[in-house]
């Protein structure tokens, strides 16, 4: 699949105009940073926010993009009750039937297949027997997937991240909302145990009100990066193109369910830098071939990003992106309080007035049986058992579907979707007017001011 026009390198100036038509603010001095009003509503359309699913006996589920992440979920949606496979679309027909054969051998019906090419997902959406699209294909087709979806009367989910640009972002927004169709962005480790624990201990006051925050996705990719299969014939390629965090989701989705983001809070503004790039040249002279076409790329985006975010109630959040440096993974994870600090990698607790003085404490078996969520508590046992990521993946399936069936709001909108993938463009327009603040758009319209979690 080859990247849309909009995917290539942007100047500052195509950057500044970019992002001030997407309605978000970006200026030349810090000090005259104001809010762009966000563009009006089409007439007819209304607003995503609290509107649950109807309700579906049996959830009718297409797959865009068979490869290792959309089998993998598809092994997760299969050992859910209530799901049927209906299509499945490739680029690559062996995969396609590959995915195909795991239906089969569920003891499911053979799904069609849609293998013609970049654009077949577009005589896949039309099909009358699909409640909902998932994709999971290279980032640069998340957006036109899912609006092809929208706009054929399917619900979408995607992977991350749902968008690259703020123009997307808004987009996505507005097709939503005119449809009347979920957009959602299926972050799975919004699902994880210690990230749902710590959730609950939030929502609890267990640590106080929370003024701070860490995200990150720190993960040494470089193998994988430089592979002549799956990802490395893509991702890759972004590192050439784009700058700043370029994958901002894993760790901000989860941080964003803690300060209950467009739940009663929204990120405001960002300030981002990145350190220089050497991760990925060096990597390619220790392990590439001089004759290889590798050898003609120049990698522009720097090792490690920095980004703080102010939210509109003046919390503040650290987001970290790098994933072309020898490290041990992690997503940082962390929250502070005013009664106490979390931080995981490893999962590690303060309270104060605890036994022991200022030092962190591991998570005991009594918090963990007064905090582990709901879900885990139900279907724990079977999402470690089945599940992908330590049962994080099947969590997100089940509970998808599980919404689905009993007509729930679901648990990510449109503007969660647009929000959590907008530090990637907002990032690079900060980089580009050394390290500005630019102000995040409010997708909601100001209904974050009302809603309130309903998770």
């Amino acid at each position: 699949m080859s990247p849309r026009p909009s995917d290539a390198p942007m100047s500052r100036r195509d950057l500044l105009k970019s992002a001030a038509a997407a309605g978000a603010a970006v200026t030349l001095t810090p000090r005259q940073l104001t809010a762009v009003p966000p563009p009006p509503r089409p007439p007819g359309a209304s607003s995503m926010m609290r509107t649950p699913f109807a309700r579906h006996e049996n959830v009718r589920l297409a797959i865009v993009g068979t490869g290792l992440r959309g089998r993998s979920v598809l092994n997760e949606l299969l050992a859910v009750d209530g799901v049927t496979i209906t299509a499945l679309a490739d680029i690559a027909p062996e995969k396609a039937a590959r995915a195909a054969k795991m239906v089969t051998d569920a003891g499911h019906p053979a799904p069609a297949l849609y293998t013609n090419g970049d654009h077949d997902f577009e005589r896949l959406v039309t099909r009358d027997d699909i409640d909902i699209v998932y994709t999971a294909t290279p980032w640069e087709w998340h957006t036109p997937v899912c609006l092809a979806a929208m706009r054929a009367g399917k619900h979408a989910a995607t992977e991350v991240p749902a968008a690259s640009s703020l123009e997307d972002c808004w987009e996505l927004v507005r097709v939503s909302e005119e449809t009347r169709r979920h957009c959602m962005m299926l972050e799975n480790v919004c699902y994880n145990f210690n990230e749902m624990l710590l959730d609950a201990m939030v929502k609890a006051g267990a640590l106080g009100e929370i003024l701070y925050a860490e995200a990150a996705y720190i993960h040494d990719l470089r193998g994988i990066l430089f592979e002549n299969r799956d990802e490395g014939l893509w991702r890759r390629a972004w590192h050439t193109r784009r700058e700043g965090n370029l994958y901002p989701t894993h760790g901000l989705g989860p941080v964003a369910w803690y300060l209950d983001i467009h739940r009663g809070d929204r990120f405001d503004y960002l300030v981002s830098m990145s350190t220089p790039e050497r991760g990925l040249t060096e990597w390619r002279e220790a392990h590439e071939p001089k004759d290889s076409p590798k050898w003609q790329e120049t990698y522009i985006n720097g090792d490690i990003n920095s980004s703080l975010i102010k939210t509109a109630l003046g919390k503040t959040i650290l987001l970290q992106h790098n994933v072309s440096l020898p490290t041990p993974y992690d997503r940082l994870n962390a929250v502070r309080g005013t009664k106490g600090v979390f931080q995981d990698f490893p999962p590690r607790l303060f309270l104060e007035g605890q036994e022991g003085g200022h030092a962190f404490q591991p998570l005991s078996d009594e918090l963990k049986a007064r905090y582990t969520h709901p879900l885990w508590q139900r279907i724990g046992e079977i999402a470690r058992a089945k599940g992908g990521h330590g049962g994080m993946d099947y969590i997100m399936a089940y509970r998808l579907i599980e919404t689905m069936h009993e007509g729930l709001v679901p648990d990510f909108t449109v503007y969660d979707a647009a929000a959590w993938s907008a530090p990637w463009p907002l990032s690079e327009a900060s980089l580009a007017l050394t390290s500005a603040p630019v102000k995040f758009p409010d997708f909601t319209r100001g209904e974050w001011q009302q809603a309130r979690d309903a998770r």
